[in-house]
C-alpha cells in the first residue's frame, strides 16, 4: 500500500490528467465553434473532389463558384450591417432588382456608365435613407419597414420594365466590372475589399462597436450616449449602397434588365449572414463568418448539382439551413451571453481562473 506521500503524488497525478483532457476538450470545443464553417468547407471541397475529381476539383468550377456567387456574399454583406444592430433589411433583394434594371436602362437612354452607376448608387444610399428614418425616427419595426420599401421598388420595378426585359447595348468598359484579373473574377475582389473594410471598421473603430453595442443592449447604448438614430441609419445607409453596387456588378454579368431578378437573393443572404454568426465570433454576426457561411452554401449546392440533384434542391437546401442558422445563432448567443456573465460556468472543476485563460490562449 502507498504511504501517505505516495497518495498525495497518485493524486497530484490524476488531478493533472484531468485538468489536461479538461483543457483538450475546452480546445476542441472552442476550435469547432470558432472555425467550424471553416473545417465544413475544407471537408466538403475534399468530399466532393473525391466523388467527381475530373469536374469539382478544377479551377473553371472554382471560378465559376467564385464569380456567381459573389452577388450572394455583397448582399449577404449588406444584410449583416444592419444585423449588427439588431435591425433587419429585407429591402435589399428588392433593391438588387431595381439597380440592375436601372443600371442597363440608364445606359440606354444613353447616359455613361459611370454617370448611370452613380445615379443607381444615389437610389440605394436615398432608400437606405429612408429605411433608417422609418425605423428611427417614425418607429417602424425594421422587419416592416423594409418590407414596405421592399415591396415599394418592386412595384416601381415592375412599372418601368413593363414586365419585359431591358435591353442596350453595354460598352466593354461596363462589362469589364464581372472580369477576370490576374485569373480572379474581379466580383471576388470587390467581396473582399468590402470584407476587408467592413471588418476594420467592426474590430476597430467607434463606429462599429457602437452597434454592437445597439444590438446587445440598446439601453446600455443610450446610456454610454450611443445615438441610435445616428448609427442605425448609417447602417442601413451602408446597407443600401452595397445593394445598389451589387446590383450594378449583377448587371455587367446578366447584361439584360429583368424585373423578376432581385428577390430570390434575400433568402441566401440572410441565411449566409444568420450562419455566419456561428463561427469566427460565435453567438455575433461578424464578417469574416458571413463570407465563410456563402462560400459553405455555394460550394455545397454546386457539389450536389454535379451529383445530379435537381433543381429545387437549392432552394431547399438555403431554406433548411436558414432554420438551422437561426437555431445555432441562439444557441451561441445565449452560450456567450451566459460565459460573460458567469465566467466559471465554462471552465472545468478545479480549473482557475488564470489556467483557464492559458488554455485558451
Amino acid at each position: 500500500m502507498p504511504d501517505g506521500p505516495e497518495k498525495a503524488a497518485i493524486g497530484i497525478s490524476r488531478g493533472a490528467r484531468t485538468a489536461g483532457k479538461a483543457r483538450a476538450r475546452e480546445w476542441l470545443v472552442r476550435l469547432a465553434s470558432v472555425w467550424g464553417l471553416l473545417i465544413l468547407l475544407v471537408v466538403l471541397i475534399i468530399g466532393f473532389s473525391v466523388l467527381r475529381p475530373r469536374t469539382f476539383p478544377t479551377y473553371f468550377n472554382f471560378r465559376s463558384i467564385a464569380n456567381n456567387k459573389s452577388i450572394d456574399a455583397m448582399l449577404a454583406l449588406a444584410v449583416f450591417v444592419p444585423m449588427t444592430a439588431n435591425q433587419f433589411d429585407l429591402s435589399v433583394g428588392f433593391l438588387l432588382g431595381i439597380s440592375q434594371v436601372l443600371a442597363i436602362g440608364l445606359i440606354g437612354q444613353g447616359l455613361a456608365w459611370p454617370v448611370a452607376a452613380a445615379l443607381v448608387l444615389g437610389l440605394g444610399a436615398v432608400v437606405g435613407l429612408a429605411n433608417g428614418l422609418l425605423v428611427t425616427v417614425v418607429g417602424i419595426d425594421s422587419f416592416i419597414a423594409t418590407l414596405g420599401t421592399g415591396s415599394v421598388l418592386y412595384g416601381f420595378n415592375e412599372w418601368y420594365t413593363g414586365g419585359q426585359q431591358v435591353l442596350a447595348t453595354l460598352p466593354k468598359s461596363f462589362t469589364a466590372l464581372s472580369g477576370v484579373v490576374l485569373g480572379i473574377p474581379a466580383p471576388s475582389l470587390y467581396v473582399l475589399a468590402i470584407a476587408v473594410g467592413l471588418w476594420v471598421l467592426f474590430e476597430y473603430l467607434p463606429a462599429g462597436r457602437f452597434l454592437y453595442v445597439l444590438g446587445d443592449s440598446p439601453r446600455a447604448a443610450e446610456l454610454n450616449g450611443i445615438s441610435a438614430k445616428r448609427y442605425v441609419t448609417m447602417a442601413f445607409l451602408a446597407s443600401g449602397l452595397l445593394s445598389a453596387f451589387a446590383g450594378v456588378v449583377l448587371q455587367s454579368q446578366l447584361l439584360v434588365g429583368q424585373s423578376s431578378v432581385g428577390p430570390e437573393y434575400l433568402l441566401p443572404a440572410f441565411t449566409a449572414a444568420l450562419l455566419g454568426a456561428t463561427s469566427v465570433r460565435p453567438g455575433r454576426v461578424n464578417v469574416w463568418g458571413t463570407v465563410l457561411a456563402v462560400a459553405v452554401l455555394a460550394v455545397a449546392v454546386a457539389g450536389l448539382n454535379q451529383l445530379g440533384a435537381p433543381f429545387f434542391v437549392s432552394p431547399l437546401f438555403d431554406g433548411t439551413m436558414l432554420v438551422l442558422a437561426v437555431g445555432l445563432a441562439v444557441t451561441a448567443s445565449r452560450r456567450r451571453v451566459r460565459m460573460s456573465s458567469d465566467p466559471s460556468a465554462s471552465r472545468p472543476a478545479g480549473e482557475s481562473p488564470a489556467e483557464k485563460e492559458k488554455a485558451i490562449l
